[in-house]
């Protein structure tokens, strides 16, 4: 950490620690500061560090300096297609700025990006779609329509997050480990990823799968229930191939009804030899 973004470290815990008596002018600054770190993808709120069993390590302070610019912020207008009826919200958090040089393809429709959000080079984003603050994604990545990425969200580079997939935004608490999407991922249509859970690089997240912070996912090729554990989150190997599938109910009524739980299924591991696409649709005819 260099001793800019110490600094700007030290600043932000203060004003996260005053809440309320914090010196309204300073934390505007201080936080204009930060949102340009942000956007400029010189902090995040969570870095690769393979020192750890997910691979990853929250920065809760990037969280409290989030939550910092919503409470020194006014609501003010922001322009929308009807002057009568413009955009009304804190006017900390604007939208991001980008020019053609940043690379960054925004189709016309309705897509939005707050400042704060740090979008790579190459990165298409279909409308409409919405990145929030404190979100990353890396270059080449493709944000479809109607996709959410959400505040402090992580998607690395060159991933396909599919029309209508919701990377849930993870804010409070501070500590807790926000939605990761690794290198290479590709999540299906309608999918739900939220409670940061951590999909790894390669995998492949079947149209319509839901994943949460507390989803055990059944490992059918290693014959074994992956779980998270007290303090450790939802991991998602590499590679894999996940479904929705269902279990039935064994317990009480439900078992006399017949009931069946939905619950994500890993069906193989991807490979060299077939193409990510092909073999995802032969599990789900």
């Amino acid at each position: 950490m260099n001793s800019d973004v110490t600094s700007l470290k030290t600043s932000i815990e203060r004003l996260a620690t005053a809440g309320a008596d914090a010196d309204r002018s300073e934390a505007r600054q201080v936080f204009a500061e930060f949102r340009a770190a942000l956007s400029g993808g010189s902090v995040r709120a969570a870095h690769p560090d393979s020192e750890t069993p997910s691979g990853w390590r929250v920065n809760a302070w990037v969280k409290q300096g989030i939550l910092v610019g919503f409470r020194c912020g006014d609501i003010d207008t922001f322009a929308a297609p009807d002057a009568n009826v413009p955009f009304l919200d804190k006017d900390t958090l604007p939208l991001k700025p980008l020019g053609t040089d940043s690379g960054v393809r925004i189709v016309p429709g309705g897509s939005s990006i707050r400042d704060g959000a740090y979008v790579g080079p190459g990165v298409i984003c279909m409308p409409p779609m919405f990145i929030n603050i404190g979100a990353w994604v890396g270059r080449d990545s493709l944000i479809d329509s109607h996709a959410l990425v959400g505040s402090c969200a992580q998607v690395g580079e060159r991933v396909h997050v599919s029309a209508g997939a919701q990377i849930g935004g993870v804010l409070e608490p501070v500590g807790a480990m926000p939605v990761i999407i690794e290198d290479d991922a590709l999540v299906g249509g309608s999918t739900g990823i939220y409670e940061g859970a951590i999909v790894k690089r390669g995998a492949v997240i079947g149209a319509g799968t839901v994943l949460t912070g507390s989803t055990a996912v059944y490992d059918l090729p290693n014959e074994t229930v992956i779980r998270p554990q007290p303090g450790y989150p939802l991991v998602v190997p590499e590679g894999a191939v996940v479904v929705p599938g269902t279990r039935q109910v064994t317990a009480e009524a439900g078992r006399d009804w017949g009931l069946a739980l939905a619950t994500p299924v890993i069906v193989k591991y991807r490979d060299d030899k077939t193409d990510t696409r092909t073999e995802l649709e032969a599990w789900l005819r």
